[in-house]
Formats: C-alpha cells, sequence, structure tokens
C-alpha cells in the first residue's frame, strides 16, 4: 500500500525559504515518478517539481530556479527546498507519486494515482 505523508509547511515572509519534506513507502518500482504539486484556493491544481528514478529533475516555470526537488532513496523521503517565496506560492503543497511518462510535473498533476495530505504554505508580504 503506497502511503505519502508531507511534513514542513508554515507560514513565512515573502524572500524566505521552507523545506517540504514527503516520507514514502508500499512501492518499490524504480520507475516511478514523484513530485509535487499545488492548489490554491480557487485556483487550478499546478504542477510544481518532479523528480524521474534517474535522478533528472523538472519545475513549473514559475518555479524555476527558486524550488529545488530532491530525493533520498536510502531514506525513501523527497524533499522541495522553496528560496525566495513570494505571495504567489501560497497554496497547500502536495506530493504524489506514480508511474508517469514523461516524469514532469503537469503530467504528474494530471495522472496520479497517489498523494499525500498536503502541507499549507502561506507567504506574507
Amino acid at each position: 500500500q503506497v502511503q505519502l505523508a508531507e511534513s514542513g509547511g508554515g507560514s513565512v515572509q515573502a524572500g524566505e525559504s521552507l523545506r517540504l519534506t514527503c516520507a514514502t513507502s508500499g512501492y518499490t518500482d524504480t520507475n516511478f515518478c514523484e513530485g509535487w504539486f499545488r492548489q490554491a484556493p480557487g485556483k487550478e491544481r499546478e504542477g510544481v517539481a518532479a523528480i524521474a528514478n534517474d535522478g533528472s529533475t523538472t519545475y513549473a516555470d514559475s518555479v524555476k530556479g527558486r524550488f529545488t526537488i530532491s530525493k533520498d532513496d536510502t531514506k525513501r523521503t523527497l524533499f522541495l527546498q522553496m528560496d525566495s517565496l513570494e505571495t504567489e506560492d501560497t497554496a497547500m503543497y502536495y506530493c504524489a507519486v506514480d508511474r508517469v511518462i514523461p516524469c514532469d510535473p503537469v503530467a504528474l498533476t494530471l495522472n496520479h494515482n497517489y498523494w499525500g495530505q498536503g502541507q499549507q504554505v502561506t507567504v506574507s508580504s
């Protein structure tokens, strides 16, 4: 049974940083795409970042250069380092995994069957 549990959300000022963590379990498929999407009130889901089993990463244009996705395979943990946060980054953030090709945040957001409970990130000016 695939289980995902996020942590690390919170409230920060614009320009500050946060790191989200997603503890994963229940799957061993090395072809899984892992990533993050977010949803703000009244807005569509937005894919944020994705990382493939070979470690290659892709990002939404809105976060490129500010967010970094990484993973620790030995600890089965996924990370999203968010720097230079902007008020527009305020949203509920979810980690998601599935067999998705290509492994990119848009495809993962549209085609995932496993996701966590979410973490609220609030950025104030």
